[in-house]
């Protein structure tokens, strides 16, 4: 089913509902029905009322960590939504037309990292053999990985970076705005605060006085394996009856959901393993090894073929992003660079936060890529 509306700067926004065979039963019990959003510009509706039947290069919005496709259609103050910057950038020639796909990959842990999971769901899969061929099915696509890209920020542009590297036979560009990157920095230094957060629903609850060690004990065995001795489990049950969450809880839903997207085993609790011991907080060789795997930066060689494949390579990110980002970015342009892969990176005076009007440049480089 398709409902149309007009964007208030141009072209039309679809919402199609799709059922996914891929999500169904999905670890998280989270829904299979899923809400596409779609731009299609202007020159869409108008070439089809003038009897031409033009296709158009698509790209598709991946959005970050508690997001979903749709959000970025909303209303912003002060601000444009994507279609409505879309709209501005073809009108003003800063690029031509093209559709652009809004997917929903939300899932009960805040969102993914575009990958498949056997803890969280294979949204990899989801992405790739069911939303891709059912936008090329429905609109007049350019259906051809030479003009098919893909965008977004943060885990968005994590997953933009991921997806050109292991999946170039599908998409012929991307662009990553500050995405998940040397991974030492951006989570290693934020699971002490987690852990304090987990660290409240510990059982029994701490007490004042003399700290007991639980060494050789059995739930002491289990958190060296990076096992949940029941914390984690009590931690999501508080999380999904809240309507609203702290700073710290927010962030400690993230690394558990990056836990269960970098480090999946369907044979222990939870279905993922932890990287750091939950009671003394000591790191997990072994477990962060499996992290270490996902690291964009370690992974350009192993991809860099496939990397030279992409038609166009962009990355950004501000140099006072708060996670420390811009570190990472630099690593993974060196790596870039090594590696003989084509890329261009760009660094601006900003944070992490609000900098959707970085594709003011992303979108028009996507297009000189992939246009026809």
């Amino acid at each position: 089913m398709a409902r149309k509306r007009p964007s208030r700067t141009g072209g039309t926004v679809v919402l199609l509902e799709h059922r996914s065979k891929i999500l169904a039963d999905n670890p998280l019990g989270d829904p299979a029905q899923r809400r596409l959003g779609v731009w299609l510009p202007h020159e869409y509706d108008s070439d089809a009322t003038h009897g031409r039947g033009r296709r158009f290069p698509v790209f598709y919005d991946l959005v970050g960590f508690t997001g979903t496709g749709i959000a970025h259609l909303n209303w912003k103050p002060f601000s444009e939504n994507v279609a409505e910057r879309a709209a501005r950038l073809v009108r003003d020639k800063r690029m031509g037309p093209a559709i652009i796909v809004f997917p929903d990959c939300f899932t009960s842990l805040g969102g993914n990292q575009y990958v498949n999971s056997s803890a969280i769901g294979n949204y990899a899969d989801f992405l790739l053999d069911e939303v891709i061929p059912l936008v090329d099915k429905e609109f007049r696509t350019l259906a051809s990985r030479d003009h098919r890209g893909c965008f977004g920020k943060s885990s968005g542009g994590y997953g933009a970076m991921i997806h050109g590297m292991k999946y170039a036979s599908h998409w012929g560009a991307i662009a990553n705005h500050s995405g998940d990157a040397h991974f030492d920095f951006i989570y290693r230094a934020d699971w002490p605060n987690t852990l304090n957060e987990l660290g409240r629903f510990r059982r029994p609850p701490r007490k004042d006085g003399r700290y007991t060690n639980r060494v050789g004990s059995v739930e002491d065995r289990k958190m060296a394996q990076g096992l949940d001795d029941g914390r984690v489990r009590r931690f999501l049950d508080a999380m999904w009856k809240k309507h609203k969450f702290t700073l710290g809880e927010g962030h400690a839903l993230m690394n558990v959901c990056m836990a269960a997207t970098y480090d999946p085993d369907p044979d222990v609790p939870n279905g993922f393993r932890l990287p750091f011991h939950l009671e003394t907080g000591e790191l997990l060789p072994q477990r962060w090894q499996r992290w270490l795997r996902h690291d964009p930066v370690r992974l350009v060689d192993k991809y860099a073929a496939n990397l030279r494949r992409l038609k166009g390579i962009y990355v950004d990110c501000g140099w006072r992003d708060q996670y420390h980002i811009h570190y990472g970015c630099r690593q993974l342009s060196r790596a870039l660079e090594k590696a003989r892969v084509a890329h261009q990176y760009e660094e601006f005076d900003d944070t992490h936060s609000d900098i959707d009007y970085r594709m003011d440049v992303s979108l028009p480089f996507l297009y000189r890529a992939l246009r026809p």
